[in-house]
């Protein structure tokens, strides 16, 4: 069993920055393929970012590509989204997420097996 405790959400203004921090417990952090979701009231569940276990490859929302980055630190079970030039749009509850991967990563929600509670980010026009 894998816990995932997300922390970094607040309340910003538009244009702000904001990191999150996704930090894991268990011994096979490594072996884990990492993503962010977000999710606004009324809407669906979607991916944000995702990052295969060695960190190398990425993958970006186009909605948030060039604004936010998503990287990982092993040494320390955690995983980071940095999120630049907020928008309103960008208003959600953020989701870490974890699924044990041989190389990539997943993009369907289903792919994921472990899930934070949430961290609520809100970007005020």
């Amino acid at each position: 069993q894998v816990q995932l405790v997300e922390s970094g959400g607040g309340l910003v203004q538009a244009g702000d920055s904001l990191r999150l921090s996704c930090a894991t417990s268990g011994r096979t952090f490594s072996g884990y393929a990492m993503a962010w979701f977000r999710q606004a009231p009324g809407k669906e569940r979607d991916i944000v970012a995702a990052i295969s276990r060695n960190g190398v490859n990425t993958y970006y929302a186009g909605s948030v590509k060039g604004r936010f980055t998503m990287s990982r630190d092993n040494a320390k079970n955690t995983v980071y989204l940095q999120m630049n030039s907020l928008k309103p749009e960008d208003t959600a509850v953020y989701y870490c997420a974890a699924t044990p991967s041989v190389g990539g990563y997943y993009l369907p929600r289903s792919g994921y097996d472990f899930w934070g509670q949430g961290t609520q980010v809100t970007v005020s026009s």
